[in-house]
């Protein structure tokens, strides 16, 4: 299709190449690779985490209770900044925000084992940005 695409653009002059590069630009860019293949993804300790994240972490680790209802289910990574695997594999959970009437932006995303991940993620700005969780 974008041979086909590519052709009709060819015919039609240089100002339809800027066009579809505009139109295809987004699309292309939700398909991102993660900018840290390379294992460079900045790391947070589990004491540099806020107060209610240290507090997020630990109820990770023991399974719960969690005080809300979405803590636990699967973070599909539409984002595609953490790692790749298959849907499922990540969860997420609440960090308080003090002050914040709803949920805030603060969160945890852990990959593996609930009661055991493989790695956590904590993320300060709903998801723009992670830093790797480390003991």
């Amino acid at each position: 299709m974008l041979k086909a695409v590519a052709t009709q653009v060819r015919k039609a002059g240089v100002l339809c190449v800027v066009g579809v590069a505009l139109v295809l630009g987004p699309v292309a860019g939700h398909a991102r690779k993660s900018p840290f293949t390379d294992g460079s993804m900045a790391s947070i300790t589990v004491a540099e985490l806020p107060p209610q994240g240290r507090s997020t972490y630990v109820l990770i680790q023991n399974g719960g209770p969690f005080p809300h209802d979405k803590d636990g289910t699967v973070f599909g990574n539409r984002e595609r900044i953490l790692p790749a695997n298959p849907r499922g594999y990540y969860r997420e959970y609440t960090v308080r925000t003090p002050g914040a009437r709803d949920r805030g932006a603060r969160r945890i995303v852990c990959g593996g084992k609930p009661r055991e991940p493989d790695a956590c993620y904590y993320t300060s700005d709903h998801y723009t940005s992670f830093r790797r969780i480390v003991e």
